[in-house]
């Protein structure tokens, strides 16, 4: 089978469209963000299309798009919409997937449903995002465990920013997951570059070999 992958974070902001961009980039993959907030300004789905140089086609319509950019339950609530769970049920395409959740694991989806009820449902091999910079260690240690509890497969955790080894060192050493490379910050974002620094920053035998 193809690979696929959910792609998560230990919180908003930290880059995961970016990393998912350029992994989908990668493995030629089909992307799909399940619920977009807000849509004032570009959305996660229009990002990807645009730094990965993508055909239409292969960035998939979003369950849900919602006005507000708030946490997907509340969002859903101003704009007068019930997220059904049934819809949010990935999508199946004869390629790689690269699906993108919003906020961190316990970002609810509904007032009883969470991200990561949703991902332990799915048990698709799991990414965590973690930034390199102060407070790290401690939200990525919480992201592991919650996964942990909740028997979601965590494939791996990918750093994002400048390169911190003891903080890198430390999340390894007490997590015991796999450390999958760490994506730097860059300067110039489009097809090739993120194919680049993909490549040099990951080994690409890890995410082309686990097929789901």
């Amino acid at each position: 089978m193809n690979a696929r992958y959910v792609v998560t974070g230990t919180d908003t902001g930290i880059g995961k469209t970016i990393f998912s961009a350029a992994l989908a980039v990668t493995l030629d993959a089909f992307y799909w963000k399940p619920v977009q907030s807000g849509l004032d300004d570009e959305t996660d789905s229009e990002a990807v299309l645009r730094l990965g140089g993508f055909a239409r086609e292969r960035i998939l319509p979003e369950a849900y798009r919602l006005t507000t950019p708030a946490s997907p339950h509340l969002s859903a609530r101003l704009d007068g919409v019930a997220i059904d769970p049934v819809r949010l049920a990935p999508p199946e395409r004869d390629a790689p997937l690269i699906i993108e959740g919003a906020g961190g694991l316990l970002v609810p989806l509904t007032e009883d449903l969470l991200y990561a009820d949703l991902f332990a449902r799915w048990q698709i091999p799991t990414i965590l995002c973690a930034r390199t910079s102060l407070g790290t260690i401690n939200h990525t240690l919480l992201s592991v465990e919650a996964m942990n509890n909740r028997n979601i497969p965590l494939f791996g955790i990918a750093f994002i920013g400048e390169e911190n080894r003891e903080t890198q060192r430390v999340i390894a050493r007490i997590s015991g997951a796999r450390m999958l490379g760490r994506l730097p910050w860059m300067t110039q974002m489009n097809c090739e570059a993120l194919r680049r620094t993909f490549a040099e920053n990951f080994d690409l035998a890890t995410f082309v070999g686990a097929a789901r």
